[in-house]
């Protein structure tokens, strides 16, 4: 068995991302995992600019932004407990999950 797990999480929204960090690490030191994190990867932002007119006034543009923030969590000495607890995490909609075993 692996005893090595990475979580990577990434979402629009810091703050829903944030809370879901600290369910996880809850969990996983429940369980008895040891954790190293989390660890704020670097934020990736797009930039969309948009013409306001659709015939005329090319200088005048809009631009948007989105922001993608990214948080990393190692947890060392898994088990099977540590996998049940973290099926049973109730994660909010907008937050994505990458599990890593090692």
């Amino acid at each position: 068995m692996k005893n090595e797990m990475k979580i990577k999480l990434f979402s629009y929204d810091h703050r829903l991302l944030d809370q879901s960090v600290r369910k996880i690490i809850k969990s996983s030191q429940d369980s008895g995992a040891k954790v190293k994190g989390p660890i704020p990867l670097p934020t990736k932002k797009e930039i969309f600019t948009i013409c306001r007119s659709p015939h005329v006034n090319k200088t005048s543009r809009e631009q948007f932004e989105r922001r993608t923030h990214q948080r990393l969590i190692i947890l060392l000495n898994t088990t099977e407990k540590t996998k049940e607890y973290l099926k049973n995490i109730i994660i909010p909609s907008g937050v994505d999950i990458q599990i890593t075993l090692r």
